[in-house]
């Protein structure tokens, strides 16, 4: 976590809108949001409706909207989420942003990078990387505290 946020505010000037996936990304941008920019809002991204999976493994069954606190046009944005591997939450949260406005930039804060993209997307900031077998899942578990599990 330290690395991460070193990182970012050796990058960001300012403060950006602050936004996490559901779930672990949430908990991640609260914390990320917390020890930078505690006074700025943090919105909350549902990528439900954008996944492309559903054929595999079906609709999930906490569909909800999502909560953005800012108004996105022209504005930097800080996409947070626990754990990036094929590429395709990042794909589907990209998406549902763009239901909301142009934002001048995305920039990606992920806690674990473990590899094996489908999909060209790379983060901008980075945790922790680190190779898990296909068959192994990271998960971060939390809020309070925060916790990463390999299954």
């Amino acid at each position: 976590m330290d690395r991460l946020c070193q990182a970012i505010s050796g990058d960001l000037s300012g403060p950006p809108v602050v936004v996490g996936i559901h779930t672990g990304g949430v908990w991640l941008a609260q914390a990320l949001r917390d020890r930078l920019w505690p006074q700025a809002p943090l919105s909350r991204l549902n990528i439900s409706f954008h996944r492309d999976d559903f054929a595999r493994i079906g609709l999930h069954p906490q569909v909800g909207a999502s909560d953005m606190q800012e108004d996105v046009e022209g504005r930097t944005l800080l996409l947070v989420d626990d754990v990036l591997h094929t590429g395709r939450t990042v794909r589907a949260a990209m998406n549902e942003l763009f239901d909301f406005g142009r934002p001048a930039a995305i920039r990606l804060a992920v806690l674990v990078d473990r590899g094996g993209r489908e999909l060209p997307i790379a983060a901008d900031y980075t945790g922790l990387q680190r190779d898990v077998a296909p068959d192994q899942q990271i998960k971060l578990e939390g809020p309070e505290p925060l916790t990463l599990v390999l299954r």
